[in-house]
């Protein structure tokens, strides 16, 4: 079938975005494919649309369960019923039947952490699958800036499957970052297709303050001024708390995320916002993976990001559907000590590489007890299957540089008085093309486009309690 009639009748699209066609063909030629597509080009449809060619089912491999749900809910609403999620929150009897059918699905979610347990390496032997997808592929790379450390054992099951197509996706990733996925899937001559990072409707802005004083009075003014809806991303789990609630304060529908919160209450946060029910969401890095929300105005950052990979992540949720969107970073002299720990966070200490050594790799009282943290543990069992006490010590010393480098390209950015743009940019190892007339502050920015595309009447601010019960029980 003709490629632009399947992509019609499928999703009723009448041509391809850029790069999604040339990655497709590679797939159904029988290709393994690494695919760069910055955020909002419709990676899914790379993998969603092979399926209906290729034979057996697709097994992704997804990062998170928000966005693993929200793949699966997409593909539901297309019509597809053969998808399925495997994850963590599945009730015992639900698992037991997908397990008993699981060759039967079309469309198989699953998390990197579930996808090494034995049990479901036992499953997935007896069952025939076409493509591994490797969602959000960057985290393989050690050198990535949301590293995993079970993204690097999916080589473990490509045996198992025997070896199928592998297609590795991904947002962000340098030429360093290519070359490791390669290494770590295993991947001999992929096809790689690099698409352009640079979106030209998001405007880059940095905005600098004596204190967090003035910046938290600036946020205030900024925010009554350009409407949502927009994302805040704060360092903290407590800071995004606190934003949200001065949001509050100003009559501003707002809600907090965080990764420290109840499953259910992130899910309902997310679907207020993917309604058009809540204006702003404030939230830790936790938000945004697999939020399809096409007319998003704003990111920004109350506190600095830890890299450029992961800004350009969180600025690239704005503007999906082509208009003008824009990117505020907020800085405070004194930042740079919450970015120094906010890097070096999830990296194991050397007591807690001692104290694993010393439990061994079954010893997860550990991570109850308070001695060794749970991302840290991972981290630190999975590299004692590779090596020595003094080869995990030297290689944890390797990712902890690698963090600081990364931390450094940030410190760069706030510095800069050229193009902000060129210099992001060029952190992935490409060049500006035909810079745009609103480029970043650098090079000065009109802010009036931005209130023009304001999509939300101001809310008043809400009543308190007596005069909502007066409304409620009138005298």
């Amino acid at each position: 079938m003709n490629l632009e009639e399947l992509l019609y009748s499928t999703y009723g699209f009448s041509s391809f975005r850029p790069g999604q066609k040339e990655i497709i063909e590679q797939v159904i030629a029988g290709e393994d494919v690494i695919a760069l597509l910055p955020t909002g080009m419709g990676k899914s449809i790379c993998y969603q649309l092979p399926a209906k060619i290729l034979p057996d089912s697709v097994l992704i491999v997804s990062p998170l369960l928000s966005l693993m749900q929200d793949q699966v809910a997409q593909l539901k609403k297309m019509g597809e019923k053969s998808v399925v999620a495997i994850n963590s929150f599945l009730k015992p009897e639900d698992k037991d039947r997908i397990m008993t059918n699981l060759g039967s699905y079309k469309f198989i979610f699953i998390s990197p952490e579930m996808l090494v347990q034995p049990f479901i390496k036992k499953k997935l032997q007896e069952i025939r699958v076409s493509l591994l997808v490797a969602d959000e592929a960057h985290c393989i790379s050690q050198w990535g800036f949301d590293f995993r450390p079970d993204y690097l054992r999916i080589s473990e099951v490509l045996p198992i499957l025997k070896f199928p197509q592998v297609l590795a996706l991904t947002a962000t990733a340098t030429d360093k970052v290519t070359e490791e996925i390669k290494e770590y899937l295993a991947l001999i001559k992929p096809y790689v297709y690099c698409h352009p990072m640079d979106r030209k409707n998001i405007v880059y802005d940095i905005k600098k303050f004596e204190d967090s004083h003035d910046k938290l009075e600036f946020l205030k003014a900024f925010i009554q001024k350009f409407n949502g809806p927009g994302i805040i991303y704060a360092g903290t789990r407590k800071k995004s708390q606190e934003l949200s609630m001065l949001l509050t304060e100003q009559g501003i529908s707002s809600a907090y995320y965080h990764g420290g919160m109840d499953h259910q209450d992130r899910v309902f946060v997310q679907q207020q916002f993917q309604n058009g029910e809540v204006e702003w969401i404030c939230s830790t890095n936790a938000f945004g993976m697999g939020v399809h929300i096409p007319n998003i105005r704003q990111v920004i950052h109350f506190q600095v990001p830890t890299s450029i990979e992961g800004y350009v992540q969180e600025v690239g949720r704005a503007g999906r559907d082509g208009l003008p969107a824009l990117a505020t970073l907020l800085y405070a002299q004194g930042d740079e000590a919450l970015l120094e720990s906010l890097v070096m966070d999830d990296l194991p200490t050397l007591h807690e590489i001692e104290a694993v050594f010393n439990g061994g790799p079954s010893a997860t009282y550990l991570i109850d007890q308070g001695i060794v943290r749970e991302t840290a543990f991972r981290v630190i069992t999975y590299w004692m299957t590779k090596l020595p006490l003094a080869g995990v010590k030297s290689q944890i010393e390797l990712l902890r540089k690698g963090k600081r480098q990364q931390a450094s390209k940030v410190r760069e950015l706030i510095s800069r008085d050229s193009c902000l743009r060129g210099y992001i940019i060029s952190c992935f190892d490409q060049q500006v093309i035909n810079k745009p007339d609103n480029c970043c502050v650098n090079d000065g920015i009109d802010y009036s486009v931005f209130e023009v595309f304001s999509c939300y009447e101001k809310k008043p601010k809400p009543l308190d309690w007596q005069a909502r019960l007066s409304v409620i029980l009138p005298i």
